[in-house]
């Protein structure tokens, strides 16, 4: 409870929580925020000239005829407002939170002057787009990613529970992959830090894997946009996943203790000195080692993560921030003993696997004046992956009579890497407040690669769409260099008080490719009242393949960026609450996309992710095309009382092409996806959350068997490409939180499991080649949940 006075006599003021139509979040081009409302009278009746001012800053705006005001360009933090009526001594309120990235939105309230005294309640502003997001746009807290049940901790994953997404080829993998399109089509972002993969046990093939190298206590909240994005965004033809790191404690040095599924590790922090900034380091390594040296498939994953983040002011115009974010890890896949049973697939091979991948950035935020502000940032990131596939069973089968460790020394090398890739970008982004009613916004960045790739596939591969074993062999020895240049602008305008529509474009430009390509984004919304809004957005986006699948083959070389364009329409209802429900109907289409140059049936969008790199590298032309139509429901509650969760049923058609451009179904063509998930707050000690999902049948490709057979190995009938369906994939996943004060500390421990149901639900169709026959594999069984958070 909170009570104002002035000089003359006690006004109310009400600062409350204002959910508009569209509760989204935008990119963090600047690395500020503002702060947005109306202001009213007892009346309801809107009260213009009114003046509002950041105390901290002297930044001030003045409310319009109906009410409305709004401060650009505040950096992140906790600032009090002064507002000051017409002719009437100004009040001071507590403080608003402003996030990078974000709009704090707030409602005033003027009482009339009789009352002497008043006592109002003050709430936590809500947090809602730039005017310049119009649909498809998503906020993430972070307790809603520590405490999911499905989320294992890991920001992709619970991205996975929302509409439009869906699990890659199986549930060990954290691949994103979002309307239809392919895990390879999603731009990351960290602290306006451009990092190609934030997984560990990736590779250069791949944008997923299977944990996160972020660590969720550090993350502040996430922005994830799954279509219809501005122009300030780098292309990607599928969505942007945006995070924002918290800073460091400015008052004291502290930190924490954690254990969960990424393993065991530590946060320390503090302040910088005069207390103008604050750091913060996370650590974690992985623990399976320390009970097995075998969790199933002959080996076990270790992994080390590292993220950390300073900040410091300057001057009161001026601020830096710095980030790291590294990651190492290893593993041993197959068989590497003699009690193995040799009649399971994996156990065929031997794979050795080595990466670390890391990225290191720096920006520079200035305010230019009370109305603009510019934001310099410079990112290098290194990534090293050094691998080999041994094949246990090469031109046969795995002899049952000899010693594993012969087998192994005397199987051949059927691919192996030592490659690295580097990325160095300077970016700038300028944003501007024209008037009342015009925000401008342009950039620019440039990107310089250096790739040094060593790998070979020396006998091919034996993909299952050619007749034929030993597909597309090479050899790849070479290094170079290239760039990627890119600009933009864009406009975002009010034409009537509930009319706001945005336009824009970015220029860019493959050096690699030699190609250049404009790319148009525009959007509109209208407000019907202060709870129903209508949004449309459409945008045109570019991708250029990686440079792993432009190296392999040099024809590769001839390929052009594949695009997308993006149409999505919808409208949307919040309440009070922190509410919102939304219906959003979308259609995307593909071009030039990388289909197979010599199987007519495959587009690398129907690939996916994968660890086999070998078996997803082959001569390439952009000869694609696709269609992704869909619609969506969304009724969520954000955190802030004793409940909250979301519910969503996504329904959609996928259809990719090959070069023989027949449209079939997608490889991640879901039609029906249902997520339900929620956490409840019993009492202060006691949490429960839990998450069920809902998959139609996955398309799948069956063998030919009497070809399979004769060779033995796994080959696919062509003329029935994803004609099949698999069983529906339902998954059930609950966690339990206990609290304990501990030192004068909450401690916090947590249990559960994943797939409670323990349903053997469809991955993939193999070949199994020692008993020479297809075998399902399925996904990941009943897989509990341990961990704690012990702060100190």
């Amino acid at each position: 409870m909170l009570s104002f006075r002035t000089l003359r006599a006690s006004i109310g003021l009400v600062l409350a929580c204002s959910v508009l139509p569209a509760t989204l979040v935008a990119q963090d081009t600047t690395g500020v925020g503002a702060i947005t409302g109306a202001i009213t009278r007892q009346d309801g009746s809107p009260a213009p000239d009114v003046a509002v001012c950041v105390i901290e800053t002297s930044q001030c705006a003045v409310s319009g005829p109906d009410g409305r005001f709004r401060i650009p360009d505040v950096r992140g933090g906790a600032y009090r407002l002064e507002i000051t009526p017409a002719g009437a001594a100004p009040i001071q309120s507590d403080p608003v939170t402003v996030r990078a990235g974000l709009e704090g939105r707030v409602e005033v309230t003027l009482p009339s002057l009789e009352g002497l005294t008043q006592t109002v309640t003050v709430t936590a502003s809500a947090f809602v787009a730039p005017e310049e997001i119009k649909n498809s746009a998503f906020l993430i807290q972070q307790a809603e990613i520590l405490t999911n049940a499905a989320a294992l901790q890991d920001i992709s994953r619970y991205v996975q529970t929302l509409p439009g997404v869906v699990i890659g080829t199986n549930d060990f993998r954290n691949d994103i992959i979002v309307r239809g399109g392919s895990p390879l089509e999603n731009l990351f972002v960290v602290d306006n830090i451009e990092i190609p993969n934030i997984n560990t046990f990736a590779n250069f093939a791949s944008a997923g894997g299977t944990v996160s190298i972020l660590d969720a206590n550090l993350i502040q909240d996430v922005t994830f946009l799954t279509g219809g994005y501005p122009a300030p965004y780098i292309n990607r033809t599928s969505s942007v996943l945006q995070i924002t790191q918290r800073e460091g404690s400015r008052e004291r040095v502290g930190g924490r203790a954690t254990f969960g599924f990424a393993g065991a590790g530590g946060i320390a922090e503090g302040p910088l000195p005069g207390r103008k900034g604050s750091w913060v380091v996370s650590a974690r390594r992985s623990i399976l080692d320390v009970f097995s040296d075998d969790v199933g498939f002959g080996g076990v994953p270790t992994l080390y993560t590292v993220n950390a983040k300073a900040v410091y002011d300057l001057t009161p115009k001026d601020r830096i921030w710095i980030i790291n974010v590294t990651g190492f890890d290893d593993i041993r896949l197959g068989r590497s003993n003699d009690t193995e049973d040799i009649e399971d697939e994996i156990n065929t091979f031997d794979i050795r696997y080595d990466g670390r991948r890391s990225a290191t950035g720096i920006n520079w935020q200035r305010l230019l004046g009370e109305r603009s502000v510019g934001l310099l940032g410079v990112t290098y990131s290194t990534a090293r992956v050094d691998q080999q596939v041994k094949d246990l069973a090469f031109g046969g089968v795995v002899p049952p009579d000899v010693p594993a460790e012969d087998v192994i020394a005397n199987s051949p090398i059927v691919f192996r890497e030592n490659s690295g890739e580097d990325e160095t970008t300077i970016k700038y982004d300028l944003t501007s407040t024209l008037g009342r009613r015009v925000k401008l916004q342009a950039g620019g960045s440039l990107k310089l690669f250096r790739i040094d790739y060593d790998t070979a596939s020396p006998f091919g591969n034996d993909s299952p769409y050619v007749r034929e074993p030993g597909f597309a062999p090479f050899s790849l020895t070479r290094s170079f260099t290239s760039s990627q240049a890119g600009l933009y602008v864009q406009a975002t305008q009010d034409l009537t008080s509930r009319l706001n529509v945005t336009y824009g474009a970015r220029l860019d430009h493959y050096d690699y490719l030699s190609s250049t390509k404009v790319s148009p984004r525009a959007g509109v919304s209208y407000a019907f009242n202060d709870r129903w809004s209508w949004r449309g957005s459409y945008g045109r986006y570019y991708q250029q393949p990686f440079f792993l699948f432009l190296a392999a083959f040099d024809q590769n070389r001839d390929l052009v960026p594949f695009e997308a364009d993006h149409f999505v329409t919808g409208v949307s209802y919040s309440s009070a609450g922190r509410m919102r429900a939304t219906v959003e109907a979308y259609r995307k289409t593909y071009d030039n996309y990388p289909v197979a140059a010599d199987i007519p049936q495959l587009s690398l969008a129907n690939i996916g992710d994968t660890f086999a790199t070998r078996d997803i590298l082959f001569p390439l032309l952009s000869a694609g095309k696709g269609e992704v139509t869909g619609i969506e429901l969304l009724a969520e509650r954000k955190p802030g009382g004793r409940w909250y969760g979301q519910a969503s049923i996504a329904a959609s058609r996928a259809r990719h092409a090959g070069l023989d451009q027949v449209l079939r179904p997608g490889s991640f063509d879901y039609p029906v996806v249902v997520n339900l998930t929620g956490s409840w707050l019993f009492t202060e000690k006691w949490q429960a959350s839990a998450r069920a999902v809902y998959l139609s049948g996955r398309p799948y490709t069956p063998f030919d068997l009497v070809t399979s057979t004769a060779q033995n190995r796994g080959v696919f009938e062509l003329s029935q490409v994803n004609g099949l369906r698999a069983d529906d994939y339902f998954r059930l996943d609950a966690r339990i939180d206990r609290a304990f004060t501990i030192g004068g500390q909450r401690v916090t421990f947590f249990a559960g499991a994943q797939n409670l149901t323990n349903r053997k639900n469809f991955a993939t169709l193999g070949w199994n080649r020692t008993r020479n026959m297809a075998e399902v594999n399925e996904q990941n069984g009943i897989f509990p949940l341990i961990g704690f958070d012990w702060p100190f």
